[in-house]
């Protein structure tokens, strides 16, 4: 599927079917519960409208990181529009599935794809422009070498994570849009910096990426596992949507903590491993030209 032709069907997107509103989702409704909310939708399009504009190989942008950001601006997208968004409000466990395709499939394709070029040159000359020169500025560039450093970053998405699953914060998703929107945000934002300051940031060091990995994979899986092993409820708005899904509150929150603490585990040992790697074939090259300097 094409950019544009992607863009054209979540421009018509308020026309599909859409689940009850104000109703838990029910498995009858599950396939034409689509969700199209016009703060999703728009960015979506626009982001991709632009990337289709300014992402050309004349420009330095790959094959490869086109297909990076095309995979994960899909991944995002069904992420964010798909039934998988109002399943969300039903069960718990729908919910942390969603919370994980977008920290560790969407945002780590996207980081890989390098796409800020790209959407830079799809914007119109006078706006590249300006932002270009405001990049250059020097709040802007310590600013961005302050939240890339690998450990400040760790920490932003460390606390992302924690703050948002405490139960008053993560009840009042379910209740508001908006506090669902910054926690998406939140999620996203700091996964993005996250995986960024692993593969790119100025101050990269791959052993120093493997324990970066390592210690969010650790505290992640604590997290989790807590989830997992709770004796009671931690989201009573749960209480009263479950039934229907064959599972009890606790159940589903059970497996929601599963899903952060197995699955999640796995991407986190796989990118570990591919940094260490990484770090080995750096080691050995500079193995190499140190004997060659002799």
């Amino acid at each position: 599927m094409t950019a544009r032709r992607a863009a054209a069907i979540l421009a018509l997107s308020p026309l599909l079917l859409l689940a009850h509103e104000g109703e838990p989702l029910q498995p009858d409704d599950l396939w034409t519960a689509w969700s199209f909310e016009p703060g999703v939708v728009i960015p979506l399009a626009l982001t991709a409208l632009l990337y289709r504009r300014g992402a050309r190989p004349g420009r330095g942008v790959t094959t490869l990181q086109q297909a990076c950001f095309w995979a994960g601006w899909t991944v995002l997208a069904l992420s964010l529009v798909s039934p998988l968004h109002p399943l969300g409000e039903a069960l718990f466990s729908a919910h942390m599935t969603q919370h994980e395709v977008l920290m560790l499939v969407a945002a780590p394709l996207l980081v890989l794809s390098r796409p800020l070029v790209p959407l830079l040159w799809g914007l119109p000359f006078g706006w590249r422009r300006a932002l270009g020169q405001w990049s250059k500025t020097e709040y802007a560039q310590k600013t961005w070498q302050v939240v890339t450093r690998p450990f400040h970053a760790w920490w932003i998405h460390a606390v992302a994570l924690w703050v948002w699953h405490a139960p008053f914060l993560f009840q009042a998703t379910l209740s508001s849009e908006w506090v669902h929107s910054a926690q998406h945000l939140s999620f996203l934002f700091s996964a993005l910096l996250f995986w960024w300051s692993l593969f790119y940031a100025r101050e990269r060091n791959y052993g120093a990426g493997v324990l970066y990995v390592f210690t969010t994979g650790v505290h992640t899986s604590i997290l989790g596992a807590l989830l997992a092993f709770a004796p009671t409820l931690w989201y009573p708005a749960y209480r009263g949507t479950t039934a229907a899904w064959g599972l009890t509150p606790l159940e589903d929150q059970q497996l929601g903590g599963l899903i952060m603490w197995v699955p999640a585990g796995v991407v986190y040992v796989a990118a570990g491993l591919g940094l260490f790697a990484a770090w080995m074939r750096e080691s050995e090259t500079m193995v190499q030209r140190s004997w060659y300097a002799e």
